[in-house]
């Protein structure tokens, strides 16, 4: 499942990224990858996202948000 298919208030654990290299690297830079435990915090009407990662939280558009696979994670705690 992708970030689009969460749910707000939920922590998901990145599985995969598939974006561009660019935004890849980007994200990465940003302390999202792999293994990372992110929470959906909201979903905007304009198509952004919403989501908390080791504390910050970050804007990501609709077509960041749909290369972003995650799954449940399962209770564990990020902060």
């Amino acid at each position: 499942m992708t970030i689009l298919d969460g749910k707000p208030k939920e922590q998901y654990q990145v599985k995969a990224i598939n974006t561009e290299e660019t935004i890849t690297r980007r994200l990465e830079a940003l302390g999202i990858n792999e293994g990372t435990v992110l929470t959906l915090m909201n979903r905007k009407r304009n198509g952004a996202f919403i989501i908390k990662v080791r504390g910050t939280r970050w804007a990501i558009g609709k077509d960041i948000a749909k290369g972003i696979l995650v799954e449940p994670a399962g209770g564990r705690n990020e902060e």
